[in-house]
C-alpha cells in the first residue's frame, strides 16, 4: 500500500498541523510504503517572499523529523523537487470541468474569510490532484476540510482514463484522522490562514498569551453550567487529554465546577507611618491634603534603634586588623 501526504510551509506549524496530519504521517509510516511531501507550490498561494518560503520549508522539515518521522521508513521531499507535479497539473486542468472546482468548499470558505482569491487558489484541488495521482498512491491521510479534495482526485483520474481509453491512474482513497478537525482560537477550524493557531513549540509567555485569548462561552458560569460540546476550551482539553481524564473533566462541567476561582479579600495589611508603605486610608488622606506622601515621608525619616525619629543610627568605624 503507498500512502502519501504533504503539508504547507505557508506559516509556523500549529497543533491543527499536528493532530490533523503529522501525528497520523508519523504512525502510518509503519503500515506502508510512505511519501510525505512538503508542499511548497502550494504555499505560493500565501506566501511569495522567496527566503521566507525557504525558511518555512525547513522549518517543516525539521518539525516532522523531531516528531518522529524517519527517513528510512518514509520518503520525505519537497515538491518543487518533482517538477513533473506541475506538467500533470495542466493535463488534468484540460479534462476537468469548471463545476467540480467551482463547488469546492475549501474554496469558498476562504473566499467568506476575505481572502482574495486567485486562480492558483481556485485550481489548487487540480495541483492536488496530481500529487496524489502522479505517485499512484492508494490512500491519503487527510483532516475532514480535505476529504472533498481526494474524492476530486477520484473524479479527475475517472476523466483522464476515459479522455485517453487507459487506466492509468489508480483511485485513491482518504483516510479520516481520529482527529478530525482541531478547533482554533476561536472555534473555527485551526488555520493559519485564518489566524487563529497555536504553534506546536509555542512556550511560557508566548504561549499564556495565545491560550489566553481562546473565545469561550459568554454565560454566567456561576447561574448555569457552561456546555462542553460548546466549549472551545474544552475541545483543546481533549485533545491532551485521556479517556478518564475526559471522563471527569465533562463531569466537572455539568456540576459547574469549571470557570474563574472567586475573588478572595485582600490580604494586604495596613502598614504603620514610615515604613515605606501605604495603607488605603493613608493614600486617601493624602490625596484630600495633598501634602507629601508616606513613601515620601518615610524616605526623610527613618526610626533609630532607640525609637526617636529624624536621627540616623551611627555608623561603626571599621577597624583595620592589627598585624
Amino acid at each position: 500500500m503507498r500512502i502519501l501526504s504533504g503539508v504547507q510551509p505557508s506559516g509556523e506549524l500549529h497543533l491543527g498541523n499536528y493532530f490533523g496530519a503529522i501525528e497520523q504521517h508519523v504512525r502510518l509510516q509503519h503500515e506502508g510504503e510512505g511519501l510525505y511531501f512538503i508542499a511548497d507550490y502550494h504555499a505560493l498561494t500565501t506566501v511569495q517572499e522567496a527566503p521566507r518560503l525557504r525558511e518555512l520549508t525547513l522549518d517543516v522539515a525539521a518539525t516532522y523529523l523531531a516528531l518522529g518521522l524517519d527517513p528510512k521508513k518514509a520518503i520525505f521531499f519537497r515538491q518543487s523537487d518533482v517538477p513533473e507535479v506541475t506538467e500533470l497539473a495542466w493535463l488534468l486542468s484540460c479534462v476537468t470541468g469548471m463545476g467540480l472546482l467551482e463547488r469546492a468548499v475549501s474554496y469558498k470558505d476562504k473566499i467568506a474569510k476575505g481572502i482574495t482569491p486567485s486562480v492558483g487558489l481556485f485550481t489548487y484541488p487540480v495541483l492536488m490532484a496530481a500529487d496524489i495521482l502522479i505517485y499512484r498512491s492508494n490512500l491519503v491521510p487527510v483532516g475532514q476540510d480535505q476529504a472533498q479534495h481526494v474524492e476530486m482526485a477520484q473524479d479527475m483520474a475517472q476523466s483522464f482514463n476515459a479522455a485517453f481509453g487507459r487506466d492509468v491512474f489508480v483511485r485513491p482513497e482518504y483516510r479520516l484522522n481520529a482527529t478530525a478537525k482541531v478547533p482554533g482560537l476561536d472555534g473555527q477550524k485551526m488555520s493559519k490562514s485564518y489566524g487563529n493557531t497555536i504553534p506546536i513549540f509555542a512556550r511560557g509567555k508566548k504561549l499564556k498569551k495565545v491560550v489566553g485569548s481562546i473565545v469561550t462561552d459568554s454565560k454566567d458560569y456561576t447561574k448555569e453550567p457552561l456546555d462542553p460540546d460548546t466549549d472551545n476550551v474544552f475541545a483543546l482539553y481533549t485533545l491532551f487529554a485521556s479517556d478518564a481524564e475526559k471522563t471527569q473533566m465533562r463531569k466537572d462541567y455539568v456540576e459547574n465546577l469549571v470557570g474563574p476561582s472567586p475573588a478572595r479579600p485582600s490580604t494586604r495589611r495596613e502598614t504603620r507611618p514610615g515604613s515605606g508603605r501605604c495603607s488605603p486610608e493613608q493614600g486617601k488622606q493624602e490625596a484630600r491634603s495633598r501634602g507629601p506622601s508616606c513613601s515620601e515621608r518615610s524616605s526623610r525619616e527613618t526610626i533609630s534603634p532607640r525609637g526617636s525619629p529624624g536621627r540616623r543610627p551611627p555608623r561603626r568605624e571599621r577597624r583595620g586588623r592589627r598585624s
